[in-house]
């Protein structure tokens, strides 16, 4: 099987180099994405058009979808143009749209119409600087270590920090998102959530498992277990192309 990977906030596809060299060991193949404003894309702009064009564009027939965190928002960007390509979806410790709102409502669960918000926010605000160009960026190592990968040892967590770019989030703010091929095709799918995930609150990982109509697998790590824990991350991914759901999928 091919593994297509779909990178979160801050990151680029970097982050999961040893868990698609775990998946080589298995037998299987791996690729990553830069989406647009990340990596070697970091001075595009970030729209959703682009976003979902960065992920459709590399799908091919049999390809299994991983995203990670706000990655799951694009990898089902990219699973609504090409559904038909798309074996199995991975949601790992990811966010998945409400169908018509934008990726803030579909983060917080609240509606923009009447200003309700039910997302923890929290003190990671405390640890991000911001731009004059609004772009954010984790201002010291520590915020990102305890975010992120606080079950790495120092040595990759630095590594880590010191790739992490600047998150842009250009319309996906304020835009609505509709992706009804992909509520349509009723794809395979699975949810992973990091038992000690120190950024997704738990209460967003079980809505989005219950959204999507699955039972959760589950890792004990961190935010990131593509860099602590990549060879049981490799094991789990193959695992889940296994799993099929246990209930309908929820568009809103």
């Amino acid at each position: 099987m091919r593994f297509v990977f779909v990178h979160g906030g801050f990151h680029a596809a970097w982050c999961f180099s040893s868990t698609i060299a775990e998946l080589e060991k298995l037998g299987h193949c791996g690729i990553a994405i830069d989406l647009p404003g990340h990596g070697s894309r970091v001075d595009e702009e970030s729209t959703l058009a682009n976003r979902r064009e960065a992920v459709a564009g590399v799908l091919r027939p049999g390809d299994v979808l991983v995203g990670h965190s706000g990655g799951g928002f694009d990898a089902t960007l990219g699973a609504d143009t090409h559904p038909d390509q798309v074996r199995h979806i991975v949601y790992l410790a990811a966010a998945l749209p409400r169908e018509g709102r934008s990726y803030t409502e579909a983060m917080t669960m609240g509606n923009a119409e009447d200003g309700e918000q039910n997302g923890d926010v929290g003190e990671m605000l405390g640890y991000l600087h911001f731009g004059d160009d609004g772009a954010m960026m984790f201002a010291d190592f520590e915020g990102a270590w305890k975010y992120f990968y606080h079950d790495c040892d120092e040595a990759t967590a630095r590594w880590a920090f010191e790739r992490l770019g600047p998150e842009r989030f250009g319309d996906t703010t304020v835009a609505p998102v509709h992706v009804p091929n992909f509520w349509a095709a009723d794809l395979p799918r699975s949810f992973i959530v990091c038992e000690q995930d120190q950024s997704m609150p738990r209460w967003l990982a079980d809505t989005v498992a219950h959204r999507l109509g699955v039972e959760q697998l589950s890792i004990e790590s961190s935010h990131s277990p593509f860099l602590s824990q990549p060879a049981a991350l490799a094991q789990l991914l193959v695992h889940a192309t296994t799993t099929t759901p246990v209930g309908p999928l929820i568009p809103d």
